[in-house]
């Protein structure tokens, strides 16, 4: 099973559209994941439209948006959960505090920062950023993520420029 992670879109922003190569992994995907700030339903639609869609809130969503989508989602894939919401807070005690917080859940996705980041603990346990695909504010490359599916999950950050 192979899940495309983004976050962070902030569409629809004048000309800005997700990158052909963004669409075409999120095509391929057997589930789409968006980790927050989506903007509008009108997104949520043009996802959908690609593929299996789990969506959480984010801070810049409209209220339709706000309605409609949880603060935060758990994911099965195969054995494994992954918990996914927008903020996840503070960088320092982040890992920990994710953890603490999904303790059921074996990785937890985020976004809020456009700011790609994978860590781990020793037992395993992971939190992941995508980053953004359309607004990569400080970090240097437009990106998302994929995971890959398997006994565990093995995630990747992919550069779309």
């Amino acid at each position: 099973m192979e899940i495309a992670i983004i976050s962070d879109t902030h569409l629809p922003r004048g000309l800005r559209r997700l990158p052909e190569a963004c669409v075409e992994r999120l095509r391929a995907a057997d589930l789409i994941v968006h980790a927050g700030d989506l903007a509008t339903l009108e997104v949520l639609s043009e996802l959908r439209a690609l593929g299996s869609v789990i969506a959480v809130r984010g801070n810049v969503d409209n209220a339709e948006v706000r309605a409609v989508l949880p603060e935060a989602a758990m994911v099965n894939a195969g054995a494994c959960r992954i918990a996914v919401l927008h903020d996840a807070g503070p960088a320092q005690g982040r890992l920990k505090r994710m953890q603490a917080r999904f303790g059921g859940a074996d990785a937890v996705v985020f976004g809020h920062s456009h700011i790609p980041l994978h860590e781990g603990s020793q037992d395993g346990f992971q939190i992941f950023n995508p980053g953004s695909p359309t607004d990569r504010r400080r970090a240097p490359h437009h990106t998302m993520g994929i995971c890959h599916v398997g006994e565990e999950l093995a995630f990747e950050i992919v550069k779309l420029d």
